[in-house]
């Protein structure tokens, strides 16, 4: 993920250059930097932050160091895009929003932005427009779907909630304007293909309008990555449509391609969400990105989830903690 984030800003995005790039794994940060012409490499996340050269950062890394890199980056008084989650534990995510709220409260900017990259894909977009211009009538149902081609290594019951589901915990609310009052987890039998791993999972989303969500989280469906989202509304219902640019028609079927992985089908997405927050920071305007509350709330459900995949499909209240 931070190899695409480095090359969208690199080749795609405008008023942005890559400076350094750092990984503990110093050749796959060299053959990055080799890439990119002129960028320089280290081992070494919290130097980069506060190298004086770099004016702003971006965290790709693995998700128990977000916290400890978003923080730094804080105190480095330097604008930070963190990958999702914003932290594995509501803790950890009320720390950085209690830090991020101190600036504001001292007159200054927030600095941090959650990479929650769906609601700058144009079809949440357009299903985001279309539910707040009444021609669905009052919404009442969703349906989410994730599916993935397999999981990846150590992939477990609870990533696929906090790695995965948790896009859905965010463009849920985003998409309704309504947060997540609580949440049910469900599971058929596991696919034989990850017995270890409890894989598909179903969790019953409830916002605070009253519109009952269905999101269903299946890493290993094996024919290619896809995701789908449905809204019923009173009067009409609308659906995202496979974007595949191609369909084939031969040997008496027609069809087109699924992407093998988040990638091509997020491509867009990306692009438009680094070139929002970039342009954002050379103007000064707000970041359009999801905030650190933004962060702490998905990641507050997904601890929902949990408890209730802990609890025998229990329906759970979702709660934040006080800021103050």
């Amino acid at each position: 993920m931070g190899t695409d984030h480095a090359q969208l800003l690199h080749g795609f995005v405008s008023g942005a250059t890559v400076t350094t790039v750092a990984d503990i794994d110093s050749r796959r940060a060299s053959e990055l930097a080799a890439s990119l012409a002129g960028v320089r490499v280290s081992t070494d996340a919290l130097a980069l932050i506060a190298d004086p050269l770099v004016d702003a950062v971006v965290i790709a890394s693995h998700d128990t160091t977000h916290a400890e890199l978003t923080l730094a980056a804080v105190e480095a008084g330097k604008p930070v895009l963190c990958e999702k989650p914003l932290a594995p534990t509501i803790e950890e995510c009320l720390e950085i929003v209690r830090r991020d709220h101190d600036r504001v409260r001292a007159g200054k900017t927030a600095l941090v932005s959650v990479g929650f990259m769906r609601r700058f894909d144009p079809s949440y977009v357009d299903l985001k427009a279309l539910t707040a211009s009444g021609e669905l009538g009052t919404p009442l149902l969703m349906h989410c779907a994730s599916r993935g081609v397999t999981s990846g290594p150590g992939a477990t019951s609870e990533f696929s909630i906090t790695g995965s589901a948790i896009h859905e915990l965010d463009i849920v609310p985003w998409l309704l304007d309504s947060p997540i009052v609580e949440v049910s987890w469900h599971a058929p039998r596991s696919t034989a293909l990850a017995p270890a791993l409890q894989d598909p999972q179903v969790m019953l989303l409830r916002t605070a309008d009253g519109v009952l969500t269905t999101v269903e989280t299946f890493l290993n469906a094996r024919y290619g990555y896809d995701i789908a989202c449905e809204i019923v509304g009173e009067t009409a219902a609308a659906a995202m449509n496979n974007p595949a640019t191609t369909v084939v028609d031969a040997a008496g079927r027609t069809g087109s391609a699924y992407p093998a992985d988040w990638r091509p089908r997020f491509r867009d997405a990306y692009r438009l969400e680094l070139q929002a927050w970039i342009t954002a920071l050379r103007t000064g305007a707000p970041s359009p990105l999801a905030s650190a509350l933004d962060g702490l709330t998905a990641t507050a459900v997904a601890m929902a989830a949990i408890q209730s995949m802990n609890s025998s499909g229990a329906t759970v209240a979702v709660t934040l903690p006080e800021l103050v």
